[in-house]
């Protein structure tokens, strides 16, 4: 509007009269074409792609059509339409379709944009949800075979459990949170069967101050990090320590805190754990925005992985 005045007038003597007039005509322009785009939202999302483009752009020049008859009318009064009045028609028309293009052109390289960022979203999610260690694999398998023969039931157990976590790493429900009690379950599982390789050295201590049946949380968030915890916190000590899991109501936020025990020459955390963090927190800010966090702090003896996300959301889904 401020670029057609200034066109039409020069800076000195600038016509804020027809700045003025010029503002209406376009806003009404504005929110009669969005009040229709509005209201054909949910047809529109049914059709194609490029359909639904083109329908959309023929309402913007219909609409502006209409407006410039309407407002030419309004302003000749009885006057007798002449060619300057078809003309300055034919200018708002080619004028709208211009500007319409740019914004279409401007909201299509949107959608590319976060189509884009989805599947690349998609892409971290599905690599951290198939990425089970090969040393844990290997050493279930170990640990099955050895309990075999002096334990069967509890063998049996331990397979039962490597099979939940196999379905839960190869789930299709990336996104879709589920009950924290679900999440936990997984984590139990995962404990169990370390436990019986790490024996004694690894002590576990849940603090759970929620309702984990109503508290929701994005499936294999919090057994990536145990598993962290465990590898890289428990596992170099000869003498194991202890993890330790928090989870509680906080300032409006849900918290999640997760503590273990650091080995003075523990090099391998800071690019073990980049993955993992990056991928969570890209989860977590996919599901319950930009308010999610992941936070890591480290003193000379403990590792702390921190989430936090609004409360009111955990429990909305």
């Amino acid at each position: 509007m401020l670029v057609l005045t200034l066109a039409n007038s020069s800076l000195v003597n600038f016509s804020w009269s027809s700045l003025g007039v010029t503002s209406l005509f376009v806003q009404w322009i504005v929110l009669a074409s969005a009040a229709l785009l509005c209201n054909l939202r949910s047809w529109l999302a049914k059709q194609q792609l490029i359909k639904s483009v083109l329908i959309a752009y023929t309402l913007v020049l219909a609409t502006t059509l209409i407006m410039s008859v309407i407002g030419e009318w309004i302003l000749l009064k009885s006057e007798s339409w002449r060619m300057e009045t078809y003309g300055r028609i034919a200018r708002n028309l080619i004028i709208a379709a211009i500007m319409s293009g740019i914004a279409f052109r401007y909201l299509f390289l949107q959608y590319q944009l976060r189509r884009q960022e989805q599947a690349e979203l998609n892409s971290r999610i599905q690599a951290l949800q198939s990425r089970i260690r090969p040393h844990f694999l290997f050493n279930s398998m170990n640990i099955i075979a050895s309990l075999i023969s002096v334990d069967p039931d509890l063998a049996e157990r331990v397979v039962e459990d490597l099979s939940e976590l196999f379905r839960a790493s190869l789930s299709d429900m990336t996104n879709e949170p589920v009950p924290l009690a679900q999440e936990l379950a997984l984590c139990q599982k995962y404990a169990h069967i370390e436990s019986l390789r790490l024996d004694e050295r690894l002590q576990l201590e849940w603090q759970i101050d929620v309702d984990v049946n109503e508290v929701h949380i994005p499936m294999l968030t919090l057994q990536p990090l145990l598993e962290n915890a465990i590898y890289h916190g428990i596992q170099p000590l000869p003498e194991g320590g202890l993890v330790t899991v928090i989870i509680k109501e906080l300032a409006g936020k849900l918290q999640i805190d997760i503590t273990n025990p650091i080995a003075v020459d523990d090099h391998s955390r800071q690019t073990g754990n980049r993955m993992a963090l990056e991928n969570i927190r890209h989860r977590l800010q996919a599901v319950y925005g930009s308010e999610a966090e992941v936070i890591t702090e480290q003193d000379h003896e403990y590792f702390h992985t921190l989430i936090r996300y609004p409360f009111a959301l955990a429990i909305s889904r």
